[in-house]
């Protein structure tokens, strides 16, 4: 905890006091008093941006002075080079060709260098360490350190505070675990009796899988809707956190996360990105018993390429949920 109160001291003035949301909708729906928490509105547009700067600000001058790099599909990749903007430090930035061009371009916005690498064929962290060898930068991995989850957790401290009772469960997302590392570590300091329930899209529930055998196991992998979820298997210091601290994990399917799309755009007037709504989607869905319960959940991202978005809401035209119909 000592290193969650300090991230956060150094995030004071650097990113938004998200808001929480409800809609009287969503708690008819599911029977529990849901807390929605809206990291769509974040600076850069996601989570991302808290672990990022609190690593970041964490690096001493002559770190700064060397430049920082990182690997990701977008959100963090986003997020580093806002942060590295904010102090005065080049970035490189290794992402995937087949990160939603969104996330791309923002990246670039922020000045970061954006280097990209076929997910299939290429390795991204090797490709980082040559990087490093060369420049000197400093490493800000997407979630596997101790200043980035720090960071992460300021989120669930914020949710906590503006609740205004004790939360049941918090559902958070889980691609490599950083950001419920972070979330599990400030609610038990805060909110020990929180069932903290990791979310994620099928076929990549690495987390689900590796707290059901007590290792860290890969995921099988899927489809790719969900690009901010996609990491293969939990981080080394994230799951020695999560398999201490999380209640268990759900996982939801593409059309469930499509329609949780539609309904934050439709009732929430938030746009959220598909990783960013698999919470919402597990809610929707019933996959999380809500009724009776005050429940937070976490919208984790709102970078969605317009065609997806269109897809969305075209899938939520064709099947509109029932209350439309009354």
């Amino acid at each position: 905890m000592d290193d969650v109160l300090a991230a956060r001291e150094r995030l004071a003035g650097e990113v938004v006091r998200t808001p929480v949301l409800r809609h009287p909708l969503l708690d008819r729906l599911t029977g529990g008093r849901i807390l929605l928490k809206a990291e769509p509105l974040q600076r850069t547009g996601s989570f991302k941006l808290r672990g990022a700067t609190s690593a970041i600000r964490a690096l001493g001058e002559a770190e700064r002075a060397r430049g920082v790099v990182t690997f990701s599909s977008g959100n963090h990749g986003q997020a580093v080079a806002c942060a590295a903007a904010g102090v005065g430090a080049r970035a490189t930035v290794f992402m995937p060709t087949d990160a939603p061009a969104i996330k791309v371009e923002s990246t670039r916005r922020w000045g970061a260098e954006v280097v990209q690498y076929d997910r299939a064929t290429q390795d991204r962290e090797a490709m980082a360490a040559a990087h490093i060898a060369r420049t000197g930068a400093v490493l800000i991995p997407p979630f596997d350190a101790v200043e980035v989850i720090a960071g992460q957790a300021s989120a669930a401290l914020e949710l906590a505070e503006d609740a205004g009772e004790m939360l049941d469960a918090l559902m958070v997302p889980a691609g490599g675990g950083g950001f419920i590392a972070g979330c599990a570590l400030a609610m038990a300091a805060v909110s020990p009796a929180t069932r903290i329930v990791a979310v994620e899209p099928e076929g990549w529930d690495d987390t689900s899988r590796s707290l059901a055998a007590g290792e860290r196991l890969a995921a099988p992998g899927g489809s790719l809707l969900c690009d901010a979820l996609l990491a293969p298997r939990p981080g080394a210091l994230t799951f020695a956190i999560n398999r201490r601290l999380l209640a268990g994990a759900l996982v939801v399917t593409d059309a469930e996360v499509l329609a949780a799309i539609a309904f934050a755009f439709r009732h929430l007037k938030v746009v959220v990105e598909p990783g960013g709504a698999v919470c919402l989607a597990a809610l929707l869905a019933g996959r999380l018993d809500a009724r009776g319960r005050t429940v937070g959940a976490v919208l984790s991202g709102g970078n969605i390429d317009p065609a997806t978005f269109q897809r969305a809401l075209a899938a939520a035209v064709a099947d509109p949920p029932p209350d439309d119909r009354k």
